[in-house]
């Protein structure tokens, strides 16, 4: 119930700003508002790896809504792949939710941020011994975007995923929480606005 209140929350004061901007008159259609779509690939570093490997892989498909030049509400499905060793392995996607805040540095390029929500499943075997888990984590990102025109762009992001926090624990006992980081992403991707 709390995450739909926030969720509730957050929309209402998006929309709100959205209104006023549309009131002010600094407010152009064509570049700020409406859908997009995109998608990425990258790769991912577990736990304690030192660093990111080629065979670790990850894709990822969004579709967002633009608010404004700077507020937008993303969702996606993300693949992280197949990742172990020769004694354990697992494979592990989700689906995502995200508040993306974006500032435009020049005409071209802008920088932007991303907190939102994963609800992943893994499916992993030790051994001989198969079994699926499935839980939820939050996650934080950041990354810059370049304008190839106004409906066609290039992103590079790095996102991390807190596979032992979510939203709800957090927000009931942040002092207690556990802020153990077990995924890490870079990725390179596309955006297309309609």
């Amino acid at each position: 119930m709390k995450k739909t209140l926030t969720a509730i929350a957050s929309l209402a004061a998006l929309s709100s700003y959205n209104a006023f901007a549309q009131e002010q008159g600094t407010y152009d259609r064509e570049y700020n508002e409406g859908v997009y779509v995109g998608a990425n690939y990258g790769w991912l570093r577990v736990d304690s790896d030192d660093e990111f490997d080629d065979d670790k892989d990850v894709w990822q498909g969004v579709v967002g809504y633009r608010f404004n030049q700077y507020f937008a509400l993303e969702g996606g499905y993300i693949n992280f792949g197949d990742y172990g060793n020769d004694i354990t392995e697992a494979s592990t996607d989700g689906f995502t939710t995200a508040l993306k805040g974006s500032y435009p540095i020049t005409e071209k390029f802008s920088i932007y941020g991303k907190l939102g929500q994963l609800w992943w499943e893994t499916d992993y075997k030790l051994g001989d011994v198969k079994g699926k888990y499935d839980d939820e984590s939050l996650f934080v990102g950041g990354g810059v975007a370049y304008e190839i025109n106004p409906q066609f762009l290039i992103t590079a992001e790095y996102t991390v995923y807190d596979a032992d926090l979510d939203a709800e624990d957090a927000i009931e006992d942040i002092d207690d929480t556990n802020f153990d980081t077990d995924l890490k992403q870079a990725s390179i991707g596309v955006e297309y606005r309609f």
